[in-house]
């Protein structure tokens, strides 16, 4: 444990902290009729998006076909080096952040809702209209890395009992990490986010609390 603080105040002496102020998070945002709820998931360093499976549209995002049924799929992108790798080290962490590296996308697939599959997590609900849930479902689709025949790579089991690693499109490093890639998912989906600000987890969950309704905030699950 001591280690892993040792290496996230390192990371955070690299890249600082977002830049946003945090709004209260007792705001609720209400949502339109026709509009699909995701869910914006902090697991401390890292974010990801939980989109609900029976919207996805299969011509725009067919690769989802490829995974187990379940009503929902977490995303995220990261290095593909330090996202498998069985062990952490102070070299792939310095490796990740100050040389781009090949990149992964990690999906995983459940049932319950997010704030339950995922209890010692920040969770932000996030509406958006069907066409705009369809623009991010295409830009998760574009992050496939795909060959001349349009065929994905499946590199192995992800980090959860129902999880799985795709090779990804894009680089990571300092100022491309997944933090980035989650803000540039919602700013595809036309939310008001800027990924530029979003290096960090805090950039991320900051930004998104103000056009969000907060399921869960890190001071709550701490508590817990």
């Amino acid at each position: 444990m001591v280690r892993w603080v040792r290496y996230g105040v390192l990371l955070l002496m690299l890249i600082g902290y977002g830049g946003c102020t945090t709004p209260s998070p007792s705001a609720s945002k209400q949502g339109q009729e026709g509009e699909i709820a995701i869910y914006v998931v902090g697991h401390g360093w890292h974010t990801g998006i939980v989109i609900p499976r029976e919207h996805i549209p299969d011509h725009l995002w067919p690769e989802h076909r490829d995974l187990p049924e379940a009503r929902y799929i977490e995303v995220g992108w990261g290095d593909k080096a330090f996202y498998q790798a069985d062990k952490a080290t102070l070299w792939l962490v310095l490796k990740a952040a100050l040389q781009p590296t090949p990149s992964v996308l990690h999906l995983v697939w459940f049932d319950p809702p997010a704030v339950a599959y995922f209890p010692a997590s920040e969770v932000i609900e996030v509406r958006l209209s069907p066409q705009s849930f369809a623009k991010l479902c295409v830009f998760i689709h574009e992050t496939y890395n795909k060959d001349e025949r349009g065929k994905t790579s499946y590199l192995g089991p992800g980090l959860y009992r129902t999880s799985a690693f795709y090779l990804a499109t894009g680089t990571y490093h300092l100022f491309n990490t997944c933090n980035n890639w989650t803000a540039a998912a919602l700013r595809a989906a036309g939310c008001p986010i800027s990924p530029g600000r979003a290096i960090t987890a805090h950039g991320v969950l900051s930004q998104t609390r103000r056009f969000g309704r907060i399921l869960r905030t890190r001071s709550t699950y701490r508590s817990q």
